[in-house]
């Protein structure tokens, strides 16, 4: 019979926990062989070689949003170099068909953000014209519950196709690239725009050329609202958009871009903002040819400074919107942008301080093929140091709630995410929520408090008991009423994975806890929690 775990070592397993994040561990470096560790083999296990197994299983979690038996046994099937190529080329198949639809029935999916607006703005209008304050006051609370909605929908989304795409790597470079291009979900009326942000800027480049995806974004509706350049206008200088282009999208604060800089792009930037409306602006007869509409975008020509501009040395002559095209080629070539941003991929996807060699074959990657992000990535994957032994980054709340889940519950689709969002929300992490254009921190200093770990022992134990609400739903009952019922969702973490793979690399002292534990809910919460689940 399993005893519980004297709470001494017990407390001792937590306070390695804290320390973990602070201090290496030995786990990702061990090959341990049963004799010198106690680690009993699955019954009719495979004989493998250890260090295949345990390079497949890092390969995986870090490709990944979390090594669940699935892409484990993908990088195994397949090998680690077709593994990687077929990321790098999202070319991994389809999302599973219910949760492709599941996605496909969100409204987010099926109306666009200018008929979505429409629909919210008429409703709020109508109510801001009833009589009564208390009518007033409830048509305002309702326009607001249909944009959080949206943000909702938007959570959702993300969240699922983190869980259960195949193309992983994707996933994370799309939600690796909104944070870079960050916007806050409640400024103004940007919960409309996230889905098509998402959609439409970020995700058709997240592999792509890093040209585009600047292109892009800097023109979307959702960027030019949060960074105010709808008001950016030929005389009303706005310098938000261009500060943070410069700074924090291309070329880094110690770029080698000065303030005349930021000046001159202002004033490129003067005219590209956002129409809601369903009319193009009265223009001189002699600028009409400029205008430029697509969506929710507008080139106004009137509104644009139509001088002679100095961007880095280079002289931008008067040719209305295409100036900003030219302006973003020069930023984009400068051997500070290629050099800012692949130390920045590096960062997310290796370690808090990359190594000077790996983000300088990188840059070397991207100055071979233009910017090219698949190219760039490619180089770092097969990099000695990516499958190397030893911690990788330590988890942030998004990649620690989403790799729980999908340790937990693999391939099983969860009913409904709003449970991970408040996680997320409590942690810190939550989606679209980060105020400010510098997007979340990413390492482990700013997610290693005692505050954070005490939330992830709670989601730990939550999702071990099998308690977490992940697969909750609405059900009718006789008398026609709804109420909410929970499908049994109870993981089962000590399988094949676990004896085979992870128990060898695992320090003696996680092992002894495990081995302790009381129950198999105790065994689940203690294997969530352990100092080596918190490490990519």
């Amino acid at each position: 019979m399993t005893q519980r775990l004297d709470p001494t070592p017990r407390r001792a397993f937590v306070r390695g926990l804290a320390l973990s994040a602070l201090a290496p561990l030995p786990w990702l470096g061990g090959c341990a062989t049963p004799a010198t560790t106690g680690t009993a083999a699955a019954p009719n296990a495979p004989a493998r070689d250890q260090h295949d197994s345990a390079r497949e299983y890092r390969i995986a979690n870090r490709v990944s949003w979390g090594a669940s038996d699935a892409e484990v046994q993908r990088v195994r099937d397949l090998g680690p170099e077709v593994y990687l190529q077929r990321q790098l080329r999202a070319q991994l198949g389809p999302l599973p068909p219910a949760v492709q639809a599941g996605i496909a029935a969100l409204t987010i999916s099926r109306r666009s953000p200018q008929d979505l607006w429409h629909e919210i703005e008429a409703a709020r209008q109508a109510g801001e014209a009833l009589p009564e304050q208390d009518s007033r006051k409830a048509a305002q609370q309702a326009y607001q519950q249909a944009l959080n909605k949206l943000a909702r929908e938007c959570a959702s989304r993300q969240l699922l196709r983190s869980l259960y795409a195949p193309n992983q790597l994707l996933e994370q470079m799309q939600w690796f690239w909104f944070n870079h291009f960050n916007v806050h979900q409640y400024k103004a009326n940007i919960r409309v725009l996230l889905a098509d942000y998402e959609e439409h800027a970020i995700r058709p480049h997240a592999l792509g050329r890093f040209r585009d995806l600047v292109g892009a974004v800097t023109r979307h509706p959702a960027m030019l609202r949060y960074l105010d350049n709808e008001h950016n206008a030929v005389g009303r200088i706005n310098e938000n958009h261009a500060r943070e282009l410069l700074e924090l999208h291309t070329l880094g604060v110690d770029g080698g871009y000065s303030q005349g800089d930021v000046q001159e792009l202002a004033r490129v930037l003067t005219g590209h903002g956002v129409n809601f409306g369903d009319r193009a602006p009265h223009l001189r007869k002699e600028l009409q040819a400029q205008y430029v509409r697509a969506g929710l975008y507008e080139f106004h020509p009137q509104r644009h400074d139509p001088g002679t501009k100095t961007v880095l040395g280079r002289t931008i002559a008067p040719r209305g919107a295409a100036e900003l095209d030219e302006v973003l080629d020069h930023v984009v070539a400068q051997p500070a942008c290629a050099r800012f941003v692949c130390r920045k991929i590096a960062r997310h996807l290796l370690a808090d301080e990359p190594p000077p060699a790996v983000v300088d074959a990188m840059t070397a990657a991207w100055s071979r093929s233009g910017g090219q992000i698949a190219e760039v990535l490619g180089v770092l994957l097969r990099r000695p140091e990516f499958g190397a032994p030893g911690p990788g980054k330590f988890r942030d709340p998004m990649h620690y709630v989403i790799s729980a889940v999908r340790a937990c519950h693999g391939e099983r689709v969860i009913l409904d995410t709003q449970p991970m969002q408040g996680w997320l929300n409590r942690m810190g992490e939550g989606l679209y929520n980060r105020p400010t254009p510098d997007g979340y921190p990413d390492n482990a200093a700013s997610w290693a408090s005692s505050g954070q770990l005490a939330a992830r022992l709670d989601i730990a134990r939550a999702l071990g008991s099998g308690s977490a609400g992940l697969f909750r739903y609405e059900q009718m009952q006789g008398d026609g009423s709804m109420a909410m019922r929970d499908e049994p969702a109870f993981p089962v973490l000590s399988r094949p994975l676990y004896w085979q793979v992870l128990r060898p690399m695992m320090a003696a002292n996680t092992r002894a806890a495990l081995d302790g534990a009381a129950s198999p809910q105790d065994w689940n919460a203690l294997y969530l929690s352990a100092p080596e689940f918190m490490y990519l």
